[in-house]
């Protein structure tokens, strides 16, 4: 047995009788073995990422296949030094990813062509092929796969709008599409179909099975794969890593995420330590002057150091709410 940490990400379509009791009795058991880490339930699946010892996942996957739902649930797993979450939180939504369609899809009736990482790659190479990221923007700007589209979205919501507006780009062509574990191009790909792409094909397992397969072995991808949890980034290229993040201060090279110090923008930017004292850890000059940055408070500035900080790098303090 190993003393590593494991943590496991999974997903699975499939309909849930009274889905908030489930949330509190499977969340009554999470926290009986220790487990940690963030899982959604809502009536048509599950979708989560844990973390613990051997033993505690190993608990934890043998009481999710007891239930005859989901016996048959694809674990995929890492292996880290530490946990991957603080705490432990089950949560009931309406969608186990958020679409926020008024007209839903449903993945077991609908959904892109299963492409192996094998296939994804010659898929990759095609050009015929369009690849379409279906992640967020700033998970993107971390890392992807080459040549790959780049939505401009910040939440995956927006993702349907923004293909509407870019459709005529995309319409006559052979299209596939990737996220992290596969979740999100389940639904997506299937609304593809819907809005009349007629080739539409999607990673089975998302980046984080492309990245351990031992024939593709992460192959043409570039960067590290954001990931929902106290890692943030994943390595994934196994023959010839690049790092693609650029710091959002000077451009220069970077794979370290930190959120926004405005509390009311939040915007992710790759910075470094140093780009991220230096601006006050906002992404823009209001956000660096708003009263709210936390920037400030964490590290305890007087008035008369904020304003000495700005001074520096040619700006004034007149804060703004």
């Amino acid at each position: 047995m190993s003393d590593k940490i494991r943590v496991l990400l999974y997903y699975k379509y499939t309909p849930i009788e009274n889905a908030q009791e489930y949330v509190k009795e499977h969340l009554a058991f999470c926290k009986s073995i220790g487990l940690k880490g963030r899982i959604i339930i809502s009536d048509e699946g599950i979708n989560g990422t844990v973390s613990g010892d051997y033993e505690t996942t190993q608990k934890y996957m043998d009481y999710v296949h007891s239930d005859e739902r989901f016996a048959d649930l694809w674990f995929k797993y890492d292996e880290e030094r530490t946990d991957a979450f603080k705490k432990m939180f089950v949560r009931y939504k309406r969608e186990i990813v958020h679409l926020g369609l008024e007209d839903d899809v449903n993945p077991l009736k609908l959904t892109g062509k299963y492409l192996s990482p094998k296939e994804f790659k010659e898929a990759i190479l095609d050009e015929d092929t369009v690849v379409i990221d279906a992640r967020n923007d700033y998970e993107y700007d971390l890392g992807h796969f080459r040549g790959s589209v780049r939505p401009e979205i910040r939440n995956f919501r927006e993702l349907p709008k923004w293909i509407r507006d870019n459709k005529e780009k995309f319409m006559d062509k052979k299209i596939v599409t990737y996220c992290t574990g596969g979740v999100r191009c389940e639904k997506f790909s299937g609304w593809l179909l819907r809005e009349g792409f007629e080739e539409v094909g999607q990673l089975h397992g998302g980046i984080t099975t492309y990245g351990k397969d031992p024939e593709v072995k992460g192959e043409l991808w570039d960067g590290q794969m954001y990931v929902f949890d106290e890692r943030i980034a994943v390595p994934i290229n196994q023959v010839d890593p690049k790092i693609v993040g650029v710091d959002w201060f000077d451009g220069t090279p970077c794979e370290r995420y930190v959120n926004c110090g405005n509390p009311f923008c939040n915007r992710q930017i790759l910075t470094s330590k140093e780009n991220e004292d230096k601006y006050l850890r906002g992404c823009s000059k209001e956000c660096r002057r708003h009263e709210k940055n936390r920037y400030i408070t964490e590290n305890g500035l007087t008035r008369q150091e904020w304003e000495e900080a700005l001074n520096k790098i040619g700006e004034s303090l007149e804060v703004t709410a």
